[in-house]
């Protein structure tokens, strides 16, 4: 799971980043409007978790922009504001719920968890690709009924790939949906390359279809073939 966090308080934001990532969800930060909507143009998230007192502009412009442009996206308000009038205007606005400052990160995770079960019906939580079925919701695989110990970030790739299915993926890309986008500035993101060597591996010895090809000089594809 994907989660850009739009805070301008630096130890906050590097706070929620340490726990969330412990709870196996990728991070990205942003501590102003501008930098907000640049990432929300850029990137797709499963929740977007939103402050609504940024340096260069408020919050509820941002939802506002968010529920006219990707409606689907779930938006956790995180504020000091404590006013009804307030929280009733973030939630009259679309956002799927809304946490007061000081709050407990496992609160916010837990509520993280209730807004992406609403959006994700029982009926979505199996993920399945021919002989390969994946479980959102325990993070389990298992590939002709048989299950496959995969690592978080091969379990990561393999989803993204099947959601984009039969698209051109640059390295780039797969290097910034599994890392963040801080791998732009990274000069040598070759890492990539031995993360779907293993996820190709383990898939084949699991008798499953190699459903991954290189599409040379550009990136790769996930085909049904």
């Amino acid at each position: 799971m994907k989660i850009l966090i739009i805070e301008d308080h630096k130890e906050l934001a590097a706070n929620t980043i340490d726990y969330l990532k412990k709870e196996d969800y990728i991070c990205e930060v942003a501590s102003t409007t501008k930098e907000a909507l640049e990432k929300i143009e850029l990137f797709e998230y499963d929740c977007i978790l939103l402050d609504l007192m940024l340096p260069d502009g408020n919050g509820l412009e941002i939802l506002r922009h968010i529920k006219n442009d990707i409606p689907k996206a779930s938006v956790i308000i995180v504020s000091a504001k404590n006013s009804l009038d307030t929280k009733l205007t973030g939630l009259d606005d679309g956002a799927d719920d809304y946490i007061t400052k000081p709050f407990s990160l496992p609160e916010l995770h837990s509520r993280i968890k209730a807004v992406l079960r609403r959006k994700t019906p029982e009926t979505n939580r199996l993920l399945t690709f021919n002989e390969i079925t994946v479980d959102l919701e325990s993070k389990e695989c298992k590939i002709n009924g048989q299950l496959i110990n995969f690592t978080k970030k091969e379990l990561h790739l393999l989803i993204y790939f099947i959601n984009n299915q039969n698209r051109m993926l640059s390295k780039q890309a797969i290097a910034s949906h599994l890392w963040g986008d801080y791998t732009y500035s990274i000069d040598n993101i070759d890492f990539v390359y031995q993360h779907l060597k293993n996820l190709r591996k383990k898939i084949i010895d699991a008798g499953g279809q190699d459903y991954l090809h290189t599409v040379y000089g550009l990136g790769y594809k996930w085909i049904d073939q």
